[in-house]
């Protein structure tokens, strides 16, 4: 176990996986910091905890079902000459999910909500709900996070700590997003739309059509700065809009020196 420290391949396997499996929970984190804003602030910080702690438990867990996890990427059944294993079933249906959740969420920030439809919201929207997608989702990344680790590293403890601090970067990173979106609400239908992205890419990688993730989050990254523009912009104008405090033409004049 200790000749693992101080072997330069296994640091490098380390590091690679971290920024790697950082780089997967991008996906998680949006979907969270979305989903929680739905809560009240305290219920919202403590949804945002759990979720990341059943990702954290998610992923460790399938890493000792190494053998299981392997034999997920096997066809189970053919459609049309393309072959269909539980990964492919289980990222399809992850992918429909948010798309379903993020074009539910976009009608009712355009459309907004009739009275009954706000009273029926409001009765399904729970705590114990919330939670409810949030595993949802932590179960469909976990699958292709660890798939991902499994095929970068070979010893179990290095990727338990590559996941580890993963997800503590993502706890991290999902409370200041989660705030960002909070403070910036036109921020949320971009979040929605980053959804959108992650859905039509996983339903995608599930019939088989692989979307380089470097290109998805390439575009999220310009719409982010595109966003980031816009808002220093806007500030920018609220601040020449406010009227200056002018002094009266009659008011008396004050020498600072004589008083």
């Amino acid at each position: 176990m200790f000749e693992l420290l101080y072997d330069p391949a296994v640091w490098a396997s380390f590091a690679t996986l971290t920024m790697m499996e950082i780089v997967l929970g991008i996906d998680n984190i949006v979907f969270i910091s979305v989903i929680v804003n739905r809560l009240p602030r305290d219920e919202a910080e403590r949804a945002r905890k759990i979720g990341l702690a059943l990702a954290l438990i998610f992923r460790i867990a399938l890493l000792f079902v190494l053998t299981w996890i392997i034999g997920l990427k096997e066809d189970v059944f053919v459609l049309f000459g393309q072959g269909f294993s539980w990964r492919d079933i289980i990222l399809m249906g992850g992918g429909v999910f948010l798309l379903y959740k993020a074009t539910a969420e976009i009608h009712e920030e355009i459309e907004g909500e009739t009275e009954e439809e706000e009273a029926y919201r409001k009765a399904g929207l729970s705590f114990s709900a919330i939670i409810f997608q949030i595993i949802i989702i932590d179960m469909v990344f976990s699958v292709d996070s660890i798939i991902t680790a499994i095929g970068m590293a070979e010893q179990l403890v290095v990727m338990i700590a590559a996941v580890t601090v993963a997800v503590a970067v993502m706890f991290i990173a999902s409370g200041t997003i989660a705030d960002f979106i909070r403070r910036h609400p036109t921020t949320k239908m971009l979040a929605l739309a980053f959804l959108l992205l992650i859905g039509v890419s996983l339903v995608a990688d599930g019939l088989g059509f692989h979307i380089p993730r470097g290109y998805i989050y390439a575009a999220m990254g310009f719409s982010v700065l595109v966003e980031a523009i816009n808002i220093i912009a806007g500030r920018k104008r609220r601040k020449r809009r406010l009227p200056r405090t002018v002094p009266p033409k009659n008011a008396p004049y004050i020498n600072e020196r004589s008083v």
